[in-house]
């Protein structure tokens, strides 16, 4: 995630809530202009995963002498990988240093040790928008020889659901570990959709009754019923929704899985970002403005400080009980469950609204649509491990990222919330959706209704076969960037939302010109699986 000085800052930084970086830290660093909930963070170690290989017996090591050296994200303790280390040097010999760096750092210092072929680091976890300038650059190694070989720890790569899968690889090669599996949901709160009196009035005033929203048209006009009523109790009027809308600060992620059923249709399931046979930006379609014209629309019905609010500002507001919705990443769910929230046993989950009709771009028309036109997504860093070309210990690094893989290891993460691993594989998900069971997440101190609603979402979110497409070029950040300055134009009322996508789209066009236009088709073609 880069482009300018600015932005290299924000490399890694964007995602610091998402996944890898301790997500309630972020919440409670968050330091917005009202008083708001701050969550409370799970000690490290208070759910600890099992032990799953042996000490291997002296003399018979399988990698003894050798050091693995990994970059990773600045956490406490070093994060669920520092959980491994002792594991991981008995079962095998090799030594494990872990080296942290802040989140601006780890990219820019990973691809400086493989442009220089110095060999100094031997993984790095990184966010799968790197996929594209790694593999381009052929800086990392195909873990398909060592997958299924009986010498490494076992990890089944069925387990992870479509979405998700299509992550890990790359032009037909497995290169990220399986970990965290980012992608956005709705959040709602059920108390207040299932109270009868707010029942009773939103009928009276829409006409329908008041429920899940399906679709965005349906999600705005819960978003004005519920703006300006008190949702908390204690006396002061709330808002109908929280979004955070800060330039750098992770908006433009939202916009890509609102805009998606807008541009997205069974008949043209790739085409948004650009035309794969040219590298035309398709980004100021008729779709992408209508849903830009909807995002600002909804802009009314939020604080008005949210315009300048990060991704934990918007985070804490919702749990101190003061929005009606929001839709965001899987950290929330395990916020919502911490001591001091106040949505806990209050808070629904549920796939990202769709439409009634899509922009197709392939057939340069409106396409209506009888049921809600719901579209997948895996937007986030879904961060996990690559091992760097230039390794001098690449079984051993293997070794280490399938150890944390494994079923054992990802039950835990994925239920106890601190070490920022959002779930996406069968075994995290309840019958009938999957083989995970409830007790796990109750152990853990969840809420059984918040649970089932939020485990339900991800499950619909990563199984629907539409998908948005997720951009893993070269230069996928510089693209963000772009869009994400004159969306803040168009929030701001700067610029008309058709305006702000033109722009958009010719920063989009200089972009591809200065990396080289039949690279960039190339990439993008491969990363379609074109």
């Amino acid at each position: 995630m880069c482009a300018t000085a600015r932005w290299t800052a924000l490399l890694i930084a964007v995602f610091a809530a998402t996944a890898m970086a301790a997500p309630m830290a972020t919440a409670q660093e968050a330091k917005p202009k009202t008083e708001v909930y701050k969550a409370s963070t799970v000690n490290v170690g208070d759910i600890v995963p099992p032990r799953v290989v042996a000490p291997c017996q002296p003399g018979r090591c399988p990698f003894a002498g050798q050091t693995v050296t990994m970059l990773i994200i600045k956490e406490a303790n070093e994060g669920a990988l520092g959980e491994l280390r002792a594991e991981f040097e008995a079962a095998t010999g090799a030594k494990l240093n872990l080296v942290q760096l802040t989140h601006q750092d780890l990219f820019p210092t990973f691809m400086s040790d493989l442009t220089t072929h110095a060999g100094k680091y031997d993984a790095s976890y990184a966010g799968a928008w790197w996929l594209g300038e790694l593999v381009a650059g052929d800086y990392i190694l195909s873990y398909d020889k060592y997958f299924k070989d009986p010498r490494f720890p076992s990890w089944s790569l069925d387990d992870v659901l479509p979405a998700p899968r299509s992550l890990l690889s790359y032009a037909g090669k497995k290169y990220m570990v399986a970990n965290d599996h980012d992608g956005q949901v709705m959040y709602y709160r059920r108390d207040l959709l299932e109270d009868p009196q707010h029942r009773a009035a939103f009928r009276q005033k829409y006409g329908y009754a008041l429920d899940v929203p399906k679709t965005w048209a349906q999600f705005r006009d819960v978003a004005e019923y519920f703006d300006g009523k008190d949702l908390n109790g204690d006396g002061e009027p709330d808002h109908g929704l929280s979004m955070h809308l800060k330039v750098g600060a992770q908006g433009m992620f939202h916009f890509m899985s609102f805009s998606a059923p807008f541009v997205i249709g069974p008949d043209s399931p790739k085409l948004y970002w650009f035309d794969p046979a040219d590298m035309r930006p398709l980004i100021a379609s008729p779709g992408h403005v209508r849903a830009l014209e909807a995002f600002v629309d909804l802009v009314r019905f939020g604080p008005r400080d949210m315009r300048h609010w990060d991704l934990g500002q918007s985070w804490d507001y919702l749990l101190a009980g003061r929005a009606a919705l929001t839709f965001t990443w899987g950290d929330l769910g395990a916020l919502a469950q911490q001591p001091g929230s106040k949505v806990k046993g209050k808070i629904g989950a549920a796939p990202v609204p769709g439409t009634r009709g899509y922009y197709s771009l392939a057939r340069h028309d409106w396409v209506a649509t009888a049921q809600p036109n719901v579209v997948g997504n895996t937007t986030g860093g879904s961060w996990a491990g690559v091992i760097s070309k230039y390794s001098k210990a690449p079984q051993a690094t293997y070794y280490l990222l399938a150890l944390m893989a494994t079923r054992e290891k990802s039950t835990v993460y994925a239920v106890r919330g601190w070490d920022g691993i959002d779930p996406g594989r069968r075994f995290h998900f309840l019958p009938p959706d999957g083989t995970g069971q409830i007790a796990t997440y109750l152990q853990a101190g969840w809420n059984e209704v918040d649970v089932r609603d939020y485990l339900h979402a991800y499950f619909e979110n990563f199984s629907n076969p539409l998908q948005f497409p997720y951009l893993r070029i070269p230069g996928a950040f510089s693209y963000w960037q772009a869009l994400d300055v004159h969306l803040g134009e168009a929030v701001a009322g700067q610029l008309s939302a058709e305006a702000a996508l033109k722009a958009a789209a010719v920063d989009f066009e200089e972009i591809t010109l200065r990396l080289g236009r039949e690279r960039q088709r190339s990439a993008y073609r491969q990363s379609l699986g074109l």
